[in-house]
């Protein structure tokens, strides 16, 4: 029988270059608006998931998208000098 113990070890051992470069972390900062424009449209849908939309809800809806666009537009236009880095 094969202990996960020793597999684990074997899997693990190499952790140090499993981290993210600067390079990553700086485009995951770079991308911070957008991923927090998804996560708001994310908690719209969830909560209007399973009613009927009220004319409140399709406007929360309707914000929430623009959101996401204005972020992704916004960063588009600030990868696209840097040699589309998105």
């Amino acid at each position: 029988m094969n202990h996960i113990a020793t597999v684990q070890d074997a899997v693990t051992a190499f952790a140090d270059w499993i981290e993210p470069t600067d390079a990553e972390l700086d485009a995951i900062v770079l991308e911070e608006p957008l991923i927090a424009a998804g996560l708001e449209l994310l908690d719209v849908e969830i909560a209007v998931l399973d009613r009927a939309l009220s004319e409140l809800d399709w406007r929360r809806l309707r914000r929430a998208r623009r959101r996401v666009l204005n972020a992704r537009r916004e960063l588009t236009n600030r990868t696209d000098g840097l040699g589309g880095a998105a």
